[in-house]
Parts: C-alpha cells; sequence; structure tokens
C-alpha cells in the first residue's frame, strides 16, 4: 500500500478534527521516504491555543497509527507531522473565514476594510471602509481578500460598526451617508 492520498488522509483526520470543533483548512503530504511529511492546517471560531493544537496533533498521530495497524494506511519508514492554523496570509474563501476575522483589516484588491457581520445566509459581510462607509461584499466573490496585519489599536468608532449585526449595519450605513 502507498503513502496515503490528500483525499484519504482528509477522511482519516476529518472525525478527529470535528471532534475537537475544528475544521480542515488545508492538508499536504510530501511522500519522501524517511524524510515524508504530512502538514494539516486547522481552525475554528474559538482560535486554537497552542496547546489544544497539541492535543489535536497527539489524536491525529493515533488516528494515524491505528490506521497502519489495521492496515488501512501505510506511512512507510515514517512520518513528521506538523498540525497548525492557517497564515494571515491565507485568502478568505469561505463563509468561516470571513466569521473567524470578524473586527479585523482585509485587504481586497489594493482597498482596506474592517470586518463586519455576516448576513443571516453567510452570502454577503458588510465591510466598513474609509470615513466609516457601509458597504457589503460576496463571501463567494472573485476578489482575492487577505487579512491586513494591524500593529494599532483599532478605533473604537469601527469597532462600534464591526460589532452591529449585518442589517443594523447597513442602516446605519444609510442613515449616515
Amino acid at each position: 500500500m502507498a503513502f496515503p492520498t490528500n483525499e484519504q488522509l482528509r477522511e482519516l483526520v476529518a472525525p478527529v478534527v470535528a471532534s475537537h470543533g475544528m475544521d480542515i483548512e488545508a492538508i499536504k503530504a510530501s511522500p519522501a521516504g524517511k524524510k515524508s511529511k504530512v502538514e494539516i492546517k486547522v481552525d475554528a471560531d474559538e482560535r486554537p491555543t497552542l496547546d489544544t493544537l497539541e492535543l489535536v496533533s497527539a489524536d491525529i498521530s493515533a488516528a494515524f497509527d491505528a490506521a497502519e495497524e489495521q492496515g488501512s494506511a501505510n506511512f512507510g519508514a515514517g512520518y513528521t507531522l506538523e498540525v497548525s492554523t492557517p497564515g494571515v496570509d491565507t485568502p478568505l474563501t469561505h463563509p468561516r473565514h470571513w466569521r473567524r476575522n470578524r473586527h479585523r483589516k482585509v485587504r481586497i484588491d489594493g482597498a482596506t476594510y474592517r470586518i463586519g457581520a455576516l448576513n443571516p445566509e453567510e452570502t454577503s459581510v458588510v465591510l466598513i471602509g474609509a470615513k466609516q462607509s457601509v458597504q457589503t461584499h460576496s463571501v463567494s466573490s472573485e476578489q482575492k481578500a487577505v487579512v491586513d496585519i494591524e500593529f494599532n489599536q483599532a478605533p473604537d468608532s469601527e469597532l462600534k460598526l464591526t460589532a452591529m449585526t449585518y442589517d443594523e449595519a447597513l442602516e446605519w450605513g444609510e442613515d449616515n451617508k
């Protein structure tokens, strides 16, 4: 049996990650004899701590060992397992990405906004732009959206807007044009 494919790894890892209330964001396997490497990116609405990632890693390793013992997977001479969260340079492509980065700055096509609430269907998100302009953005947009690192405390006026519900923010935007 060959080293598991990314899809096989995803099937093996999904129940373990889900048991910790997390989502798999990416899996990358690089089979290469003794230097085989499995990288798994996970995330959750409550940002995982290093201790949580250590627990998830141990549980994934145990699942890999059990799969090898059952003969349903073969990791060869060994592997290095790396479990982490996605970096801030990971594009926001799913509603959960927007929800998890609420209140943070995002860069879309060179413009910077602050992320507000998603609509109930999770198809659109409120963005707070320059001078507290309020607009919406399609979550499934083809435009690349990436979190923009900021080192200063966000202005209270912007955080007040991002804390509003989707409808409240749109109403505020209409009333304050």
